[in-house]
Parts: C-alpha cells; structure tokens; sequence
C-alpha cells in the first residue's frame, strides 16, 4: 500500500504544502524481494515529481511518521537487518532523505522492545522505548530531543519507570507535570505513567472495534488553508517525462506483486 506524509517549506514567509508518498516493501522469504517508489506532490504546482531515492534503510511502516516543522520522522532501521535503533528524516525543502540518525539506547538483551515516536510542543521530538527486563517486568524510558536538525541528533532522558502498565501505538508528554499518556495494548484504557512509580488507568467506558488500532495526539489548532485541487485532475498537469515515468513504475509494481505471489 501506499504510504502519506504531509509537510511543508517555508517560502516568502509563507508554508508550501508537499504531500510524499511512497513503497517500500522488502520482503526477505524464499529470497530477497524489494519494491520502492517515491514521489511528492507540490499543492502550489498541482505537479507530482518522482524522487530519485535508493533507500538504504527501512522505515518502519507499523509506527505513524512525526510531523515537525515541516519535516516528517520516522523510526528506521538499516537495510541490511538488525533493529529499529534509529530515526530518518524527510528534509520537504530539500525534498530528500537525510542520514540515519541514532535512539539514545542499545537493543542488547532487550526483550520484547518496541519504540514509538512523538513530538513535544512543536519543537521537540520524544521516543518512548519499552522493554521487558531480565526479571520480565516491564520497563519504560522516554528520551527527549536536545537538539534536532535533519542531519543531527541529541537526547536527553526524561523520564525511566519499571511498571506494569504497557502503552502502545501512541503517546504525548506533558514535559512540565513530566507524564505519558498513551493506549494500553486493550484499546479502551488510557494509561498515564510519572516518576516514582506514579500510574493511573483512565477506562474510556467503550470497547474499540477488534483489530483497530487508537492513538493519542497533541494538538495545536492552525489556520492554515492547503490548496484544494479539483477532485480527478491530481495528475492532470504533470509532464511528459513524468507520466512516463508514472507509468513504468506502475508496471514495475504490478510485476513485483504477481512475482511475490509466486
């Protein structure tokens, strides 16, 4: 399937909404199988422009991006293996990937680790890494951005708990009270988890649709208006070259479809 990000440049004191969209499927059974696809589409130019990319990483596509200043970040891995120990950034003015940027923790003898990825304030980045311990209990730690720029990172620790309480999919934080709230994994619980141990479960009083994932956002109200385009002509102005290209690389994808069905 495809996947969306939103961002933006600043021009003339004013955002240019960009929309990437993209595959990345990499698929190693009875063989290595890889499809990747990456394209922006441009709200002033009405124009969607193919990127010439060759990942050599793997962004993981379980975990939604983080939208922040305009940029999108997304936990990732190497290609070649291993674990999601890093972050990769979407640059909407350069119109490029930057570096693999690396988690403020190591995966070794971590059990049943997952990291999710938030903001803080508009200005900030969060990463909450989870794990069981050697006692398999688990342990939480939120790490916050120092500093962040498209090609460089620092963390500083905000906050480390053993608890019993899991969070999943999602979370925000409340840098001042220093609290996380996020999903437990039963979908109808709000967990909030503090220092010194401090938990509390909030039920939502109603049971979430099986399989379907909840999240918890924080959000800032914008009176920015992206321009509309007229539903049907999403790619009624693109250039000879690029429909072109548009249309080889649907045929690449329907090959590679009926290659892994194979």
């Amino acid at each position: 399937m495809f996947n969306y990000s939103l961002g933006y440049e600043n021009k003339n004191s004013c955002r240019s909404h960009k929309l990437l969209r993209f595959i990345d499927y990499h698929w190693n059974y009875r063989g290595l199988h890889q499809f990747f696809w990456y394209e922006i589409y441009d709200f002033d130019s009405d124009l969607w422009t193919t990127l010439d990319v060759t990942p050599h990483w793997f962004i993981v596509i379980s975990q939604s991006g983080v939208s922040l200043k305009g940029n999108t970040y997304w936990c990732a891995r190497k290609r070649s293996g291993g674990y999601s120990d890093h972050i990769i950034c979407f640059d909407f003015t350069r119109e490029r990937f930057g570096p693999l940027l690396p988690l403020p923790f190591s995966f070794i003898d971590r059990h049943h680790s997952c990291v999710i990825l938030s903001c803080v304030s508009e200005e900030k980045l969060a990463v909450l890494f989870q794990y069981k311990d050697h006692y398999y209990k688990n342990v939480v730690e939120i790490w916050i951005t120092a500093k962040l720029e498209a090609e460089m990172v620092s963390w500083s620790k905000f906050l480390r708990i053993n608890t019993g309480p899991i969070i999943h999919t999602s979370f925000f934080i409340n840098e001042e009270k220093k609290v996380a709230i996020g999903f437990n994994d039963n979908r109808k619980t709000i967990n909030i988890i503090g220092e010194a141990g401090y938990f509390r479960e909030l039920d939502l009083g109603e049971h979430a649709e099986p399989y379907r994932r909840r999240h918890v956002f924080s959000y800032v109200p914008s009176s920015v208006q992206i321009k509309e385009t007229a539903p049907g002509n999403i790619k009624k102005h693109q250039s000879s070259i690029e429909t072109r290209l548009f249309d080889r690389n649907m045929l690449r994808l329907v090959a590679f479809e009926k290659k892994v069905s194979e």
